[in-house]
This record gives C-alpha cells, structure tokens and sequence, in this order.
C-alpha cells in the first residue's frame, strides 16, 4: 500500500516537473514586430512631400485705366521675369494635394495713353495656393499631370509713373487679392524618393491700383496673370521608411 503511494507521487511529480516553464520550447528569435509609422496611421496608403521648384513668367494684363477721368490705355503689356516657390503635399494613389508659396520677382508693366507708354510701373506678386494634382498614370519613369489650386495674392505697384496729366512719378501700392491657377506637367523619377517635375502654370492675380488716392493719377491695372514654365523637385520623404 505504501509503495503503491509513493509510485502514484513520483508519476505526479514527473507530470508537473514536464508542464513546467523552463521546460517549455523556446519562443522564435526572429518575431517580427510591428512598426507605427504615422503618416500611414493618419492617412492610410499615402505619401507626404516637399517641393521646390524655379521658372520664369511671362506677365499679361487685360488693360488699364488711368485716372483722372479714368481714361483707358489703347496699350497695356507686362514684362518677363523670374519666380521661386517652395510648397509641402501629400500623394494618394492618383492624387496629389499641396500648398505651395511662389514669388513672382518685379514684372515691368507700361500703357499708352495719348503717347507711347506714358504710363508705366513694376509689379511683382506673393501667391499661397491650395492645389490639387491627378497623376495620370506612369510610364517608363514619366508620370504626366494636371491640375487646378486657388489661394490669395499680395500685390506691390512700385516706382509708378505717369505723364498723363497731372504728372506722377513715384510712389507704390499693395493690396491683397484672390488668385487662382491651372497647370500641368510631368514628373520624373530620379531616384525611388526623388522626382524631377517640369511643368507650365497660369496663374491670375486680378487688379491692382498703383497708388491709393486715383485722383492724383494712379492707374488700376486690370487682370493681372502670368504665364510660368517651371522646373523643380519633390522629395519624398515618406519612402525612405525601411519596412521590418
């Protein structure tokens, strides 16, 4: 009987002695574990970006007006120059979105009124623009696109003159406007994180008045826009994640 006891213990004790811990096989080394990466968190299968990009404008306006009396010009142009801009977005399959600022360095705009360009000034142009983007598809490396923003423009009339009587000279104006822009192009891969983007914007400014009191003479310049071709980057900065 006692030894019958003991047998049944020792069968026990071997029993717990194997459901024990240490007995146990050891978990895999190589578990993965999960990475938060927060854009993805935030905006699932997206891509966030920065840009930068250089160009040269080609300014037109729809005419002008010349105070007092507002006597309209018979020939209004807008010179050339060059713009810079930088801007921030995010990439979603076919749709890009970003926000962009742009200066558009001073512009040389003259009229004519009773004589060859008697009225003349520089105008120059600070765009923030909210843009969206459709990427129509990929090939070889070239992705083509187009797209549409709108935002708000801070204009400067500076060094006006005018011989329209009374005479003028000097003087400078700024005001703020609504702007808007369309533009298409292509981007190029350079790298699994870098693309080349060249592309042409037209972008409208409105009007500007060259100097706050028209009966002193100033001029209020009618639809100011541009017409940009432009070359830039975008870096990614969402690819360089390496995945575990």
């Amino acid at each position: 009987m006692v030894a019958g006891i003991g047998v049944l213990l020792a069968q026990v004790g071997i029993a717990v002695a194997a459901d024990m811990p240490g007995t146990l096989p050891p978990p895999p080394e190589d578990y993965p574990v999960p990475v938060l990466h927060l854009p993805q968190f935030f905006f699932p299968n997206t891509g966030w970006y920065l840009r930068a990009d250089l160009g040269s404008n080609a300014g037109r306006v729809d005419g002008a007006e010349v105070g007092p009396g507002a006597v309209s010009t018979t020939d209004s142009h807008l010179g050339n120059n060059y713009m810079a801009g930088i801007g921030a977005g995010v990439k979603s399959h076919w749709l890009r979105t970003d926000v962009t600022l742009d200066y558009s360095w001073p512009m040389d705009f003259q009229g004519t009124t009773f004589t060859t360009d008697d009225v003349s000034a520089k105008v120059s142009a600070f765009s923030a623009l909210f843009n969206g983007y459709l990427d129509l598809g990929t090939w070889y490396g070239v992705t083509p696109y187009v797209g549409a923003g709108a935002g708000t423009a801070y204009l400067r009339a500076s060094d006006y003159r005018s011989t329209v009587a009374p005479t003028v000279t000097g003087g400078e104006h700024t005001q703020w406007n609504l702007a808007w822009a369309v533009m298409g192009g292509v981007g190029v891969n350079l790298a699994s994180n870098l693309m080349m983007d060249v592309g042409y914007r037209y972008i409208d400014f409105g009007d500007l008045l060259t100097a706050d009191d028209t009966a002193a003479g100033a001029t209020l310049i009618k639809n100011i826009a541009a017409h940009e071709v432009r070359i830039g980057v975008r870096w990614s900065f969402d690819d360089l994640r390496e995945d575990p």
